[in-house]
């Protein structure tokens, strides 16, 4: 039985920005990670970010990703097993995983969730063919192994992920046929937008999959337009000759080991799923369990990180680590948090996180 003062599951931005907030105030941790790597979604992520310096604004995910890891593995107080699944939290406090196929037992005195989150897929004719990916998954091929998934690509979905994928497609020599978008309006940055329009790419919004053909892979799709009530428009059909597929149609929090350690749930649309209910400093309704980055609702990784440090403050603190300086950092990172959250694109995340405080249900 491995005993420790705080177990943080998930090794991702939130996971490692958790660690190491609470390694810098004296708790001992330990970071499981499923991957063989540690980084996360930062790993295959090139692109710059935004915000402020803090949120370590212009620099790319990847660069991020090293910077965070290399802040865990140069600290004493932070062990990390890598290659470790998480299987079960249990009512007397342990917590069981699997790793170099052996079933290990944690008994840990607080636990931070970090698990992220898994993509969306959508139902139409043909979705299992070969040739059709999740945003994710053409991301690790061509910025993790180095492996273009096709020639010709339809990109569905025109959030930021779709169209930030979009872009490095196209920087890696791939042609994007167009990013087609059920709502009305584009859901990502317009930053991002710009920039594929620039590259010739049509944004096409109210636009919807039909269909996918193909003998032995994907060979084309059909495409067409929908109207006001999310309808299909007869005869606005296009066929589009493209060899991938790439659905980037949102996240879903990864909250198994919330439901399995019996968090008080709720479903939040605004927050993309169903998430655990938790006060403002990220402990949920099973106490000594706190929550950070997508897994209590999906936002940006900016957002993740600022979550993780925030966790790890409170953990640490709970603890009794810090408490000269703690409730100052959780002052800071709860600003950051609102500060981030101020403009239009973060309105959906306030209001979402009322929807999960609303109708009279309690948090801890």
């Amino acid at each position: 039985m491995k005993e420790i003062g705080i177990l943080i599951i998930g090794g991702g931005p939130a996971g490692l920005s958790a660690a190491a907030a609470a390694a810098d105030l004296g708790a001992s941790v330990l970071v499981i990670e499923r991957d063989g790597k540690l980084g996360g979604q930062l790993v295959k992520q090139t692109h710059k970010f935004f915000g402020s310096k803090k949120q370590y604004a212009g620099d790319r995910g990847y660069k991020i990703g090293d910077f965070l890891i290399e802040q865990c593995e140069n600290n004493p107080k932070v062990e990390v097993w890598s290659g470790t699944t998480a299987l079960g939290i249990y009512e007397d406090g342990v917590v069981t995983a699997e790793g170099e196929g052996k079933h290990l037992k944690i008994k840990p005195k607080k636990i931070i969730l970090a698990t992220g989150a898994s993509e969306k897929m959508i139902a139409f004719p043909n979705n299992d063919m070969p040739g059709i990916y999740g945003a994710g998954a053409v991301q690790t091929l061509m910025n993790v192994h180095g492996i273009v998934p096709g020639q010709r690509v339809l990109m569905i979905g025109a959030g930021n992920i779709g169209l930030i994928v979009s872009y490095q497609l196209l920087q890696a020599g791939v042609e994007v046929a167009a990013i087609i978008e059920a709502a009305p309006t584009i859901g990502g940055y317009l930053v991002h937008a710009s920039k594929i329009r620039r590259a010739g790419v049509p944004i096409l919004t109210s636009h919807t999959i039909q269909e996918a053909y193909g003998k032995d892979s994907v060979e084309g799709a059909i495409i067409c337009k929908l109207d006001e009530n999310w309808q299909a428009i007869p005869g606005t059909e296009q066929d589009l000759k493209v060899d991938v597929i790439c659905l980037a149609v949102g996240l879903s929090p990864l909250t198994e080991l919330c439901f399995q350690a019996d968090c008080q749930m709720k479903y939040v649309p605004e927050l993309s799923g169903h998430v655990p209910l938790r006060n403002e400093y990220l402990e949920t309704t099973r106490p000594g369990l706190y929550v950070a980055g997508d897994v209590s609702g999906v936002e940006e990784a900016s957002s993740a990180m600022v979550e993780g440090r925030l966790a790890g403050i409170c953990a640490a603190l709970g603890l009794g680590y810090g408490s000269d300086v703690a409730p100052k950092l959780q002052a800071e990172a709860l600003a950051e948090l609102s500060e981030l959250r101020s403009g239009p694109a973060g309105q959906k995340t306030v209001q979402g996180i009322k929807n999960l405080m609303d109708k009279g249900e309690a948090v801890c």
